[in-house]
């Protein structure tokens, strides 16, 4: 298996720190809002690199962290008059049910940065003693980034190139700092601010310093693969090689993957990044009203992980489109099977082992950096296959090998290939009323394991003054 390494430039083959064992940790969203279609595109691409990892025999320890401290954060509690916590644990838990819409599957751990101060301090400390960081006369702890011999080896810039290629480039420059390349691992709190307590002043965290921690404290010092979105390359992902590596002496990352940029169709075919300062972007949310959650998976998994990607509604409506032959195709193959003999045809032996070749297709795509376009396009070939030779003379053992082949390869991807059964109105309304009623009791996780349930099966709730209300996706 190959893999593209961002450190190296090129693909290498996967060799893991413990045999038969992958660490993994995906930078996660820092939660102030629901998730938009930028987040979802790591979350669904790092989930099936974990599912093909196990799928190859590998123990996956994967670890995706929530962000809930920040700025933003803090801001949109100052805006509704709350705790930050309380905007934090509101968007972590509409982030997990998109996730279960996506049929993303929750990480072995999903730690908060919150409740990894201790490690965090621990580790700044660890970087004053070693010299590779200095407090400022506010408080201030800066990480000394030159005294890091090999920052910028990740994104491939030059420390001095860095410093006279203009503000742009730099991270973060105040008139405190030893050089303006420094960056913080600590800061001062401001007014109204959550903060914690440290030798160096009443404050919390830099960014950068949190997954470096969480990381090292799910995962050990040393992982095999770190992803995230080529946004993060630099300077969060340089940032913690800097810091992690200065203070564990250890190589922190074996591999580190990213994936492309989501460009959204601006009119005319004219594409442009998406972003939210830029205001053309979806949620997940908004996506749910209009398509199955599976065909974004789907439309996600097109394209090659590390390519950019153009969103647009033509593109999701192919999407579904594609979706839907291999439903079709799934759908069939079982209605066949339900009166087929049990008799074996001659020449289904060697259609049998045909069949099989369409895995080892599959597989060839995952292997080289996860090519999930091709994947898809064998799955494709075994569709076209299986419609070409199943009929009503078929047996039902050969029905079920290629039903059993298009379920096995449409999983690893993440994809839904059965057809759900449509809920009925007062089946929804029972739901509804059985939520309402744990709510009640203080039961919130039954009620939030409702509400799941009803997405799955593309059923939104709303909660408004005037009661529940809910639509079909």
């Amino acid at each position: 298996m190959k893999i593209y390494n961002t450190l190296s430039g090129k693909k290498e083959e996967f060799v893991s720190v413990e045999p038969g064992k992958v660490r993994m940790y995906v930078c996660g969203p820092t939660v102030y809002n629901l998730i938009h279609i930028g987040n979802a595109r790591p979350m669904i691409v790092f989930d099936t690199v974990r599912r093909y990892m196990e799928y190859k025999g590998y123990e996956v320890l994967f670890v995706s962290n929530f962000t809930d401290v920040d700025d933003k954060i803090i801001k949109k509690a100052v805006e509704e008059g709350v705790e930050a916590s309380v905007i934090s644990m509101r968007y972590i838990e509409e982030c997990k049910k998109d996730m279960a819409g996506m049929n993303v599957r929750p990480a072995t751990a999903h730690p908060l940065a919150t409740e990894e101060i201790a490690g965090m301090l621990e580790m700044i400390q660890t970087l004053l003693d070693k010299n590779h960081a200095y407090v400022a006369k506010d408080g201030t702890v800066y990480f000394r980034t030159r005294s890091f011999a090999e920052y910028g080896k990740l994104s491939h810039k030059n420390l001095d190139d860095l410093r006279s290629g203009g503000r742009s480039l730099l991270v973060s420059g105040e008139d405190q700092k030893e050089d303006a390349l420094d960056f913080v691992l600590w800061k001062p709190k401001k007014e109204g601010e959550p903060y914690w307590e440290s030798d160096w002043c009443q404050g919390r965290p830099g960014w950068h310093i949190e997954c470096s921690v969480m990381s090292k404290k799910y995962l050990g010092e040393e992982i095999d693969i770190h992803a995230g979105g080529e946004d993060l390359v630099f300077p969060h992902h340089e940032n913690e090689i800097a810091q992690s590596e200065a203070a564990n002496g250890k190589t922190f990352a074996r591999y580190w993957m990213h994936n492309g940029f989501l460009n959204i169709d601006s009119g005319n075919n004219v594409y442009q990044k998406m972003s939210k300062s830029a205001g053309n972007f979806f949620t997940v949310r908004d996506i749910a009203e209009k398509y199955d959650l599976q065909v974004l998976r789907f439309f996600m998994l097109s394209a090659h992980y590390r390519s950019p990607l153009n969103f647009s509604a033509e593109l999701m409506e192919a999407a579904g489109n594609g979706l839907e032959r291999i439903i079709t195709c799934v759908e069939n193959l079982k209605f066949l099977s339900g009166s087929a003999g049990e008799a074996p045809v001659p020449e289904e032996e060697a259609l049998s082992r045909e069949a099989g070749g369409f895995r080892a297709k599959f597989e060839e795509a995952m292997d080289d950096d996860f090519n999930t376009a091709d994947a898809i396009a064998a799955v494709f070939e075994l569709v076209k296959f299986a419609n070409t030779h199943a009929s009503g003379a078929s047996s039902r053992t050969f029905l079920e090998k290629l039903l059993s082949e298009i379920r096995a390869l449409s999983d690893i991807l993440g994809l839904i290939v059965e057809k759900q059964k449509e809920i009925l109105d007062e089946d929804i309304e029972a739901m509804i009323a059985e939520r309402q009623a744990a709510r009640k009791a203080k039961d919130f996780a039954k009620a939030d394991a409702i509400r799941s349930a009803l997405l799955e099966k593309s059923i939104l709730l709303e909660d408004t003054r005037e009661g529940v209300k809910w639509k079909r996706a």
